[in-house]
């Protein structure tokens, strides 16, 4: 079933063993440095694993192996953590890529532009409402009601009813619907924008859309879509055989697609992007890949970094399971190391409607099983989504366009940091945030995804006008505008319940 599943997904990433069957670890090192990663791969060595990738940035490499693997190097001498990041079995290893691996790759600036290869392939669309919730390939991982299939597009809005643009706090111009976010006083000036450069954690980015093609930075683009950095020209792009490819270039949209009249405008147009597609060819979001992704993104000099997904297989990691826990530690180190490169990582708070801070069940783990119904978990507040929950995560929930809590967004006081424009998803095209989609369309969408995206965007517009500004001080400041525009109380956007310090508004 899992062969199956590869060649229909449009490839077989793995090099097949001898009559084997192989799972994925990550090995902490106690040493979050070159030689703890070094350490982490002799140890892996030595319990037979075939290390694919080390994490010199953080102490740590992705090693594949059989069953028993975590429990002969759990408690090695200088190991921190070892844990499964898959549930399901794979024939192999991944299989070797000219150039893969490589964390430096296109940061030269003589090394030449690396855009061009192949026009990406239209994304599948079907008759429909034109809108799908953000499960369905917005705040993703599992958690997802249906794949590209069943996304439909809509007309080219021309810039027109940008109302999730018009709830961050500007005014549209006379005769103009959509609001001059950047033409106000304070606002940044085209050149200081250009100079700062958000990354896109997702599914992959259509760098030929017409709305994208001057903002995707091929130098910072990459996929990582099995835990290596792979910076082959289109590797960041959306892979059309996996469902759900088309939500990265929705998020990239909101983000940053250009002001010019047709499509849509981002919150922060002229923005440089770092596409980097975490989606693996099984539909997963594994923690490898994140890792890979928020090393990558943090090497590259990103400012902000956006995810709008959850890691898999499970939807919450609990610290009292060995495996879960470390890979809590694992995309938790990423996260440090991107923070202390001076990224503001920006995550979706999730579609369940469920209080974070309160015991809940997880009826959707592990998901990338191959067979059988998932298991029904109740967890505690402990266990947390991946990256959404992490200390210093700038983690977003949703609205509506009156400004009300999403009835699908998650929330949790102490647990949330800003509220943000994410839309409904039974509200038709008005009520959705429509974006853009590869091959040059567009879609609308609802969720806690689109939400994420405006505040990395507003994060490019902080960092421009404070460039030398560190990821704390960033964060604090979107935190203090919203704060400062919201009246307290409860069913208000000053209840952090729901809205944590606000409901977001542009810096200027």
């Amino acid at each position: 079933m899992l062969l199956t599943a590869l060649v229909v997904g449009g490839a077989v990433p793995y090099v097949a063993g001898p009559g084997r069957s192989y799972l994925s670890y990550l090995v902490l090192a106690e040493r979050a440095d070159a030689d703890g990663a070094a350490r982490a791969a002799a140890e892996a060595r030595a319990a037979g694993g075939q290390v694919v990738q080390e994490y010199p940035q953080i102490g740590m490499v992705l090693a594949y192996a059989g069953g028993g693997f975590a429990e002969k190097v759990r408690g090695r001498p200088g190991v921190a953590a070892v844990g499964a990041s898959r549930t399901s079995p794979v024939p192999g290893p991944p299989r070797p890529l000219d150039g893969a691996g490589d964390f430096r790759a296109g940061t030269d600036p003589a090394a030449g532009d690396r855009a061009g290869g192949d026009r990406v392939l239209p994304g599948r669309a079907a008759d429909g409402n034109g809108v799908r919730g953000s499960g369905s390939g917005g705040d993703r991982g599992g958690d997802r009601d249906g794949g590209d299939d069943a996304t439909a597009t809509v007309p080219d809005p021309g810039e027109q009813d940008a109302w999730n643009l018009a709830l961050l706090g500007a005014a549209p111009a006379a005769g103009d619907a959509t609001p001059n976010l950047l033409r106000g006083t304070g606002a940044p000036a085209a050149d200081a924008l250009r100079k700062v450069l958000v990354a896109v954690l997702d599914s992959g980015v259509d760098d030929t859309h017409p709305d994208l093609r001057a903002a995707v930075d091929p130098r910072s683009s990459a996929s990582c879509a099995d835990g290596r950095p792979d910076a082959r020209t289109g590797a960041w792009r959306p892979d059309t055989g996996v469902g759900e490819s088309g939500h990265g270039t929705h998020v990239a949209g909101i983000v940053g697609a250009a002001r010019d009249g047709r499509g849509v405008s981002g919150v922060a147009p002229g923005v440089r992007i770092a596409a980097v597609r975490l989606l693996g060819p099984l539909g997963q979001y594994y923690a490898e890949n994140i890792v890979c992704g928020m090393l990558w993104a943090a090497d590259h000099g990103a400012r902000a970094i956006n995810n709008s997904y959850f890691a898999d297989p499970w939807k919450y990691n609990c610290p009292e399971d060995p495996d879960q826990a470390a890979l809590t530690a694992a995309v938790g180190r990423a996260v440090e190391y991107a923070r202390g490169k001076g990224a503001v990582v920006v995550a979706s708070a999730g579609n369940d409607a469920q209080d974070l801070g309160a015991p809940r069940t997880d009826e959707r783990s592990p998901n990338d099983r191959t067979a059988g119904p998932p298991q029904s978990r109740h967890v505690g507040p402990e266990c947390v989504r991946l990256p959404g929950e992490l200390p210093g995560v700038v983690t977003v929930t949703a609205v509506d366009r009156d400004g009300r809590p999403s009835a699908y967004t998650n929330y949790g006081r102490g647990h949330v940091s800003l509220a943000a424009p994410g839309g409904d998803p039974d509200g038709g095209a008005r009520g959705a945030v429509v974006s853009d989609w590869p091959g040059g369309r567009y879609a609308a969408l609802a969720g806690t995804s689109m939400a994420a995206a405006h505040v990395t965007g507003a994060v490019a517009v902080a960092a421009a006008l404070h460039p030398d500004w560190g990821s704390d001080r960033l964060a604090a400041l979107l935190a203090a505008d919203a704060a400062a525009a919201c009246p307290p109380g409860p069913h208000v956007c000053g209840d952090h319940e729901f809205y944590g310090a606000g409901t977001l508004v542009l810096p200027h």
